[in-house]
């Protein structure tokens, strides 16, 4: 599979803690995949997760490439150990996505969840990187 995503300008910033079992849990999903780009589908909500090592990006299924939320700049050396929540930046590219915001933090750890059985999470997936326009 291969997806082109794209990004809006930066509408709003938070700082806000992600729960240390939904972040440990998609860090050792990501581990398991060669491409170094984990896949999460979030059914319940009809967006696609797309976690690497530095980003959670978040894609409404309506709007295919587009990037919504984008989670970012994970502070995890500021844990003193690993079951302490994780902060980080959220990155919002629409408008009025707070509500968006607290479901995709509700949602993606059953989405991850969904995963841990999965034999392979090596599909022939990549993300092409383009520059951003400002």
């Amino acid at each position: 599979m291969e997806i082109t995503c794209y990004r809006d300008p930066e509408i709003y910033r938070e700082t806000r803690h992600l729960p240390a079992d939904t972040y440990n849990l998609a860090i050792t999903l990501l581990k398991r995949c060669p491409s170094q780009h984990l896949f999460v589908p979030i059914r319940a909500m009809q967006y696609m997760a797309i976690v690497d090592r530095n980003e959670f990006v978040f894609i409404d299924g309506e709007r295919k490439c587009w990037i919504d939320i984008a989670w970012c700049n994970f502070q995890r050396q500021d844990r003193d150990a690993l079951n302490q929540p994780v902060t980080y930046d959220a990155v919002y590219y629409r408008e009025n996505m707070a509500e968006i915001m607290i479901r995709l933090q509700r949602e993606l750890p059953f989405a991850l969840q969904a995963l841990i059985n999965k034999s392979r999470l090596d599909g022939a997936a990549r993300i092409l990187h383009f520059p951003v326009k400002r």
